[in-house]
């Protein structure tokens, strides 16, 4: 166990006679510090300069990560060995980006060649919705498609297409992309409401296509085309399943028992998480929306960050020096909540993909060898965009009682593609606003009175205490390559987090087994059998579910 090395050992008495310093301390005996603790790559720099760290600090976690061999482990994961311990297979999704030509043997076959058929795949199947020859049943040109997934085959696509919009393809067929995700059908029903059942396709996006909210808007989503388009002339239902649906899962067999053409199926593997598959298959609505050659673009954004990651010594390497702030943060100064804040509208879903990604693959209690962890794993994550969040909840990180880390995320530039000058000058001058703001918030959860210029004694509603931690990430500007490589840098983080901490990122046995469970009391709802099996406040609730259907009945 981590917590039993050296390293560690150093760390508590470390942060015993260090760990109470104030930022305002920190800087003022290390007036530039930011060069010490600023590095670069792939379009990316990160300032860990208020981090509550000293360079004693960073190295003694440095330290920690030589002694639970984070190298080794790297080379692991990218080298294709079985890191899932749980299910006892590779985490492959860093293939998924490797560039066409690359080899990755792993257990004797190279993965590298089928990964660029899928994508050779998917490029076609772009192709015929650009040209409008993906028509549908009736031989309408389809204009929009529906994503249907949950998790990670949801929040990725979603994420990314909001944040790439300004490089929506602008000289082709114009398909529009919409996203349901929830097993309520409140979502799908909404985009049903506005869409022409003749022009609409679905895409199935389900790893297992056994997913039960995907499924069930499927099922209403086949329904709602055949009974518009089916026994029209000429359109029977298979023509309308053929035409009007893709799946992306990897399970071809169940993909085609549910109806769907092979040809028109896309392939991911075994070895590839949800929460990590955006970059194959189900990243099909992004290249609808922005193309496969800026699709290719945000894959060589995340492959150059995964050569950062395999090549950067420790002390360089932008997703260690990530992860051990967050070891420092919550294993050592106590710090159990972890907000992300974009300064930029485009990235307005980007909080929501990161608390998928870091607290589905790190909320664990226990190691890779099952045994009981004694200390924190993954921080609460939460946060959205910062400068609506500033009329939100930066009042608690100024002056509540919780101790927060923070991440501030910015474009350095924007707008230098706008024609109009002064439309020009005036959105680069609403970016400046922005940039101003994010720098100035982060000052001050640093700094605290410390930044402020005012004579005189403040009142105590007026003071801030500072020393609230943070990271500011700044892209050069947000494009699909820097995008690609800021979403690897944090799956990369996550996977040295769990390194230190000895737990399995890459399984989610906790989510399956609400899965499980929600089933069983699904049967008793439908079934009105098995009510004895559960717990006093269950059974009532279920009760009252029974009679607010009877009710229901009666009043029809």
């Amino acid at each position: 166990m981590i917590d039993q090395s050296d390293a560690w050992h150093a760390l508590e008495a470390h942060v015993k006679a260090t760990g109470r310093r104030h930022l305002c301390e920190l800087f003022a005996e290390e007036p530039d510090r930011q060069v010490c603790f600023t590095r670069h790559a792939a379009g990316l720099t990160v300032d860990l300069s208020k981090q509550r760290w000293s360079a004693e600090t960073l190295a003694h976690l440095l330290a920690l990560a030589e002694q639970a061999d984070v190298p080794g482990a790297i080379r692991r994961l990218l080298g294709g060995e079985r890191v899932n311990v749980s299910e006892d297979r590779p985490a492959l999704h860093t293939a998924l980006r490797l560039p066409e030509g690359a080899s990755l043997v792993v257990e004797g076959e190279d993965v590298v060649p089928g990964v660029h058929r899928t994508l050779e795949r998917m490029e076609a199947m772009v192709e015929r919705f650009h040209t409008g020859q993906w028509r549908g049943a009736t031989g309408r040109a389809i204009r929009h498609v529906v994503n249907l997934g949950v998790g990670g085959s949801d929040l990725g696509p979603l994420m990314v297409t909001h944040a790439l919009a300004d490089y929506r393809l602008r000289d082709v067929h114009r398909v529009e992309v919409h996203f349901a995700s929830t097993m309520d059908g409140s979502q799908l029903a909404d985009c049903l409401a506005r869409l022409d059942p003749e022009a609409t396709l679905f895409v199935l996006s389900s790893k297992s296509f056994t997913t039960i909210d995907t499924l069930s808007n499927a099922r209403t989503a086949r329904d709602w085309l055949m009974a518009r388009l089916a026994g029209e002339e000429g359109v029977d239902a298979e023509l309308v399943m053929r035409q009007h649906f893709i799946g992306v899962s990897a399970s071809p067999d169940k993909m085609a028992e549910w109806g769907i053409a092979p040809a028109h199926q896309l392939e991911f593997w075994e070895w590839v998480g949800g929460r990590f598959s955006l970059w194959g298959g189900i990243g099909l609505p992004i290249a609808l929306v922005i193309g496969m050659q800026r699709f290719r673009e945000l894959l060589a954004g995340a492959h150059a960050l995964d050569e950062h990651f395999r090549t950067a010594a420790l002390a360089d390497n932008l997703p260690v020096l990530l992860a051990l702030a967050g070891i420092w943060n919550v294993n050592f100064l106590d710090i159990r909540a972890h907000s992300i804040l974009p300064y930029d509208g485009r990235l307005e879903y980007f909080a929501a993909y990161l608390e998928q990604l870091e607290m589905e693959s790190n909320g664990k209690s226990v190691t890779a060898q099952g045994r009981e962890v004694g200390y924190s794993t993954c921080p609460v994550l939460w946060g959205q965009l910062g400068p609506n969040a500033q009329h939100a909840f930066y009042q608690l990180l100024h002056q509540g009682t919780q101790s927060v880390e923070c991440d501030f995320i910015a474009p350095l530039r924007r707008y230098d593609e706008v024609d109009n000058e002064a439309t020009r000058q005036h959105l680069k001058g609403q970016h400046r606003l922005t940039l101003a703001n994010c720098f100035a918030q982060s000052r001050l959860l640093a700094l605290g009175d410390d930044a402020i210029d005012e004579p005189g004694e403040r009142p105590g509603h007026k003071r801030y205490r500072g020393n609230q931690p943070s990271t500011t990430l700044l892209l050069d500007e947000l494009t699909p390559y820097t995008l690609g490589a800021l979403i690897a840098l944090y799956e990369n983080k996550v996977f040295v987090q769990a390194t230190l901490w000895g737990i399995n990122p890459f399984d989610q046995w906790g989510v399956e087994l609400g899965k499980q469970i929600a089933g069983e009391t699904q049967r008793i709802l439908e079934s009105h059998e098995g009510l004895e099996t559960m717990d006093g406040s269950t059974r009532a609730l279920i009760e009252a579910a029974w009679a607010a259907e009877a009710n229901g009945k009666a009043s029809l």
